[in-house]
């Protein structure tokens, strides 16, 4: 357009080219923006499109869910008073045409129990979890949570009865106290004790506003370590005798960490917690030790008597994640004595290539 109007200018009846060569040099940035709105508007709506397809998915999904209540079948108050829990024969797929996750697990678990489970990925770990919550319903067997079927009770009796940690803790737009007390049950000073325990409490007194203090989307003004340790204050108010900690400290420092463990011992030490782990190191204080491979309970026994057995699943796991048996003592003294040092505590991971011999 500028060539032109530049070279013929007579053809528009104008005499002055220059200043149309201006006019029209302007349109031309004026469209290049407006085309580019366009192209984003294009690839938004597309965007919208694909997410408002995907939440009509899931409100079908939900309609396939079992009821929420269960009237008739629901159980007291106090429920569960003790936390044993019991897979018995559990064997679950994600969906029919798919091979077993969980394949004939069968296990107890008594009560104010602390169990790490471990394994390498794809071995069934957090499928344990999943079926404890009835995220997927069992293909075979039942789980029983102090005597009781969940499968014969609703989703919100069982899910409201139990807390899970993730590893991507979970905040919402909203104050903090908003995300610790969503529906507004605890007291103030429910709720400042609760951030004590979880070692939160020093961070929320340096805020200005203190419980008040805004969260961002997605928790953004607080660091990973911290919104786990107020994920960790938000699980202590609920007060529940079943914790499940699913790979809830891969994502944060060793600082953190030995926080986060502090929290178990001290916190949770009359709640059964089991904790599903990736960095080994966390779960050698826990009573018992549950190996998966390939969906099934490979191991289950103390964890002191697993480290002791050179030919047990649960040490070649170690070694396979640690250079040498003194590194495995050393983390657990780390682990249990200096917890002010938690820096130098020896993180063990599973090798994930780690394929046990025995």
């Amino acid at each position: 357009m500028v060539v032109v109007a530049t070279t013929y200018p007579d053809t528009f009846g104008i005499g002055q080219g220059s200043a149309l060569a201006g006019l029209a040099l302007t349109y031309s940035v004026q469209i290049s923006g407006i085309l580019q709105a366009m192209i984003r508007f294009f690839i938004q709506t597309e965007t919208y499109f694909t997410s408002a397809e995907r939440v009509r998915e899931y409100a079908e999904i939900s309609k396939l869910e079992k009821p929420a209540i269960v009237d008739g079948n629901r159980p007291l108050e106090n429920w569960p008073n003790n936390g044993n829990i019991r897979f018995e024969n559990v064997s679950m797929r994600y969906r029919e045409d798919l091979p077993l996750v969980l394949r004939e697990v069968d296990i107890i678990i008594k009560a104010k129990e602390k169990i790490g489970i471990v394994g390498r990925t794809g071995s069934g770990k957090s499928s344990l979890g999943i079926a404890l919550f009835r995220l997927m319903e069992l293909s075979e067997g039942r789980i029983c949570i102090d005597g009781f079927d969940t499968s014969e009770i609703g989703l919100e009796d069982l899910r409201k009865k139990m807390t899970i940690i993730p590893q991507d803790p979970v905040l919402f737009v909203g104050s903090i106290r908003y995300n610790l007390d969503p529906f507004q049950q605890h007291s103030d000073e429910e709720i400042w004790k609760a951030v004590e325990r979880s070692h939160i409490k020093e961070l929320i007194n340096r805020l200005p506003q203190k419980l008040e203090n805004e969260v961002v989307e997605n928790g953004e003004n607080f660091s990973v370590g911290e919104r786990q340790l107020l994920c960790m204050a938000r699980a202590i108010l609920r007060h529940s005798k079943i914790i499940v900690l699913d790979e809830a400290t891969a994502a944060i420092d060793s600082e953190t960490d030995s926080l986060v463990q502090d929290t178990i011992r001290e916190a949770f030490a009359d709640c059964t917690v089991l904790t599903i782990a990736h960095r080994l190191n966390t779960i050698l204080n826990c009573n018992k030790i549950i190996v998966m491979q390939d969906g099934q309970v490979a191991e289950f026994g103390e964890t002191q008597e697993l480290m002791k057995n050179g030919q047990s699943k649960f040490s070649h796991l170690l070694a396979a994640g640690l250079k040498s048996g003194e590194e495995i003592v050393a983390a657990k003294s780390t682990n249990i004595h200096n917890k002010n040092n938690s820096n130098n505590t020896t993180a063990c991971y599973i090798n994930p290539s780690y394929t046990s011999t025995s």
